[in-house]
């Protein structure tokens, strides 16, 4: 099955690319789609908690254990200085604390406070209710793959990264 020659914005034609790399450049267009409406359908779900996505990914990844900014931000794929900002208003608001780390002198521990931890709870029960209603549009095996893809692609990237730095 060959591909049919397109013009995509860039002006380039996809006549270049194999099948699977056409594909792939489909799958990676379609999460950046995806991504953006995963942070505006996550904005919407919370909104009344006084969180966006963005602070819920800050209080998600602290949820277990504390963390530092630079932890998070790799953990997240997200840069240092956006999760600075974040962790720094959610500390003024009350959501979380900057403690002191033993292993780092510049490189404060963010912690939950009982508002932070109140909070994530019920925006984890919301997200809970919300992905079960979005789970019963798709069989369980395509959700497993997708997942597979999703984890692999990603381990490449980060392995991709590390070589070029």
């Amino acid at each position: 099955m060959g591909l049919k020659h397109t013009r995509r914005a860039t002006g380039q034609s996809t006549d270049q690319l194999n099948e699977g790399a056409h594909l792939l450049t489909q799958l990676i267009l379609s999460i950046f789609r995806l991504n953006g409406q995963l942070i505006s359908s996550g904005d919407a779900l919370i909104l009344g908690l006084g969180l966006t996505s963005a602070r819920w990914q800050v209080l998600g990844a602290i949820a277990s254990t504390p963390l530092t900014v630079p932890q998070i931000a790799r953990a997240m794929g997200l840069t240092r200085q956006s999760v600075q900002r974040t962790a720094n208003t959610l500390g003024t608001e009350g959501f979380l604390l900057f403690k002191k780390n033993p292993a780092h002198a510049k490189a404060s521990l963010l912690t939950l406070t009982e508002k932070g931890a109140s909070v994530l709870k019920k925006a984890t029960n919301i997200q809970f209710s919300w992905s079960n209603k979005l789970a019963h549009e798709y069989k369980t095996h395509d959700l497993e793959v997708a997942l597979r893809v999703a984890k692999k692609l990603n381990d490449i990237l980060k392995k991709e990264q590390k070589n070029e730095i």
